[in-house]
This record gives structure tokens, sequence and C-alpha cells, in this order.
């Protein structure tokens, strides 16, 4: 299952790069082209640098953070610190699907640039999402069925990696013992919890992969210096702690090392590959023409689907229901108060960006 993550991921970076191409440089109407003084391409193009290092860094610091809990003993997974910081994370996670990608889809599926008839006439932007929502449920539940009988059937594919892993041994404890995915009744629903947080992990990044690429390709596209800087300093705060919130389930999914390192290249390469393309792309790309309007608004309506029920059911919901909390009401005020404060942070981010 993890090799096919990472075929996906590969699959859909390849579809992006030849079919964006020719969604956005069809010869549409163009309309509301952007005539302000802030409209300077030979300024724009450092700032687009300067971005691609900037966030390349911070999704680096962010997704590994949690990882290196060997030095960093407070952000262990069974420790009440890592709890409270994978909520605040889950809240900017939230708030990246609420306030920034579906606003974003609804203001592009409804522009004026767009026909009446069908537009302007259905909401697109929420049924999309809607779907998005209901398609992350069945590929969630599927993969973990089907991840579930390889596993006890004893052909999944990776069994023989497994055997040098370490297992979960209660919901959010990790134990030292290297045995795999026991079948000993007694730890079923610790191999259980194992395989659930494999799944989230992997439709979790697949998630942010996608939303990723289209905030890059918009900032890699647009001349408009006075954005740009807004952006660099939103995005910046975004991927750290965004980042953050991978890093927590990766580290919880017991991957080996290579398959962290996988996922953690993914994450932290998406955004500065969207602003990279959205470069290359710069002269054919027409913000307002029909068809970037419909391909973008449609891929941030599908994003934010995915993004917002990651954010209350995989995260929040599995982790405010689970054992540790609900046998700590201090700790769970205190995960409520990290929720509060990630959304808040990020939808006032929502001002500049």
């Amino acid at each position: 299952m993890d090799t096919s993550l990472v075929k996906l991921i590969s699959i859909f970076f390849i579809i992006i790069s030849i079919f964006t191409p020719q969604a956005l440089s069809q010869s549409d109407d163009e309309c509301g082209e952007d005539t302000s003084s802030c409209n300077d391409k030979s300024a724009a193009l450092p700032l687009k640098i300067i971005a691609i290092v900037t966030i390349l860094i911070t999704s680096m610091i962010g997704v590994c953070l949690p990882l290196f809990t060997r030095w960093i003993p407070a952000l262990h997974p069974d420790r009440n610190l890592f709890v409270v910081v994978k909520a605040f994370a889950a809240g900017i996670i939230l708030a990246t699907g609420f306030m920034h990608v579906l606003p974003d889809s609804f203001d592009m599926l409804t522009s004026s640039c767009l026909k009446d008839n069908p537009w302007h006439k259905f909401p697109f932007s929420g049924f999309v999402a809607m779907l998005s929502a209901i398609a992350t449920l069945m590929v969630d539940s599927l993969a973990t069925s089907i991840y579930s009988k390889k596993c006890n059937s004893g052909v999944i594919p990776e069994a023989g990696e497994r055997d040098q892993e370490r297992a979960v041994a209660s919901f959010g404890h990790v134990h030292g013992h290297a045995h795999g995915l026991s079948p000993d009744p007694k730890d079923a629903d610790s191999n259980q919890q194992l395989l659930r947080y494999r799944v989230i992990a992997m439709v979790l990044e697949l998630g942010i992969v996608v939303h990723s690429i289209v905030i890059g390709l918009s900032v890699g596209a647009t001349n408009n210096t006075c954005t740009i800087k807004g952006l660099i300093a939103a995005l910046c705060f975004h991927q750290m702690f965004e980042g953050m919130g991978l890093g927590g389930c990766i580290l919880q999914a017991e991957y080996k090392l290579m398959k962290r390192l996988v996922m953690v290249f993914f994450f932290s390469v998406t955004t500065p590959f969207g602003i990279a393309l959205g470069i290359a792309l710069s002269k054919t790309y027409k913000e307002n023409s029909p068809s970037s309007l419909i391909t973008v608004g449609l891929l941030n309506a599908s994003s934010a689907g995915l993004l917002i029920y990651m954010a209350l059911v995989d995260l929040l919901s599995a982790d405010f229901m689970g054992p540790k909390l609900q046998g700590n009401i201090k700790l769970q005020v205190k995960s409520y108060a990290a929720v509060l404060l990630g959304a808040g942070g990020m939808s006032l981010m929502a001002k500049w960006a």
C-alpha cells in the first residue's frame, strides 16, 4: 500500500505537469486582467525564488520535527505535549479547508468571467467538496478493510519489512518491542489502530499534495508583488504547522526510515514544485480565463472536502474520542484550546492570503 501511495503521488505529479499547461492556456476570453501598480514581472521573479526556498525549508522543518522524538522526548507520541501539538496542527488543516481552499473555489466557480449557465445556477464548489469528503470516507474505509484482510491472511506485500518495525501496543503509546503486527488476539486492537494510522497518513498526504500544488501554481503564475509578499509569510506558517500534523501521523504509523523519507520528500517539494510550474507557465497562464477558473476551482473544492474530512474525522474525532483524552479532562481542555488557536491563527491568515 505504501508503494501504491508513492506511485499514485508520482502519477499525480506527471498528470499535473502534462495537462495543466493545456488546461490553463486555452484561448478563452479573458476578463478582469490585473492592471494594478503591483503587477511587475521582473520584481516578482526574485520573490518567487525566495518563496521556493523559504517554503521548502519551513515544510521540511515542520514535517520532520515530530519524527525527531529521539532527541525531543517531549514530542514522543505517548507524551501529552504531542497530543496538544497534533490538535493544534489539526486546527490548522481544518481552517485551511474551510477558510482558504473552499472560499477560493467558490470565488473561482462563481466568477463573472464564467457563463451564468451552469456555473452561477448551481453551487459546484459545495457539491464537489461534499463528493470529495464522501470519496475520502470510501477510500479510508476500503483501504483499512483491504489492508486488514491482507495483514490477517499473511499475504500483505510488506510483511517482511514489518518484521523489523515496532507495533503500537495501545492507543497513542509506543513500546519498544520489534515483532511487527502480531496475530495474537490480545494485540488485535493495537494492530488495527496501527493500520488506521497508516491509512490516515497516506490519505492525508495525498490530500495535502493536491492542494499544495494548486497553491504553489497560483503563487508561481501571479506577477502581483503585493500578493506574493503576503503569501510567502502565510504559506510558511501554513506549511510549518500542517507539516507537523502530517509528521505526527507518519510517526504514529510506525513506518520504516525509507518510507518516512519518501513521505517527507513529497510533502516538502509539492508547494515549491507548484511555484516552479507556475513560473514556467506564467506566459501562458491566464488567471481569469474560464478554463483556469474551472480547473483550479474544481481542484480546490475536491481538496477542501478531503482536508475537512481528514481534520474532523481522522485527526480530531479519533483523538478526542480516544481513551487518552477521554480519561484526562485537563488534557482535553488544553487540546480544545490548541484546536481553536490553530484554526483561529490560520483563519486570521485569510486576511492576507
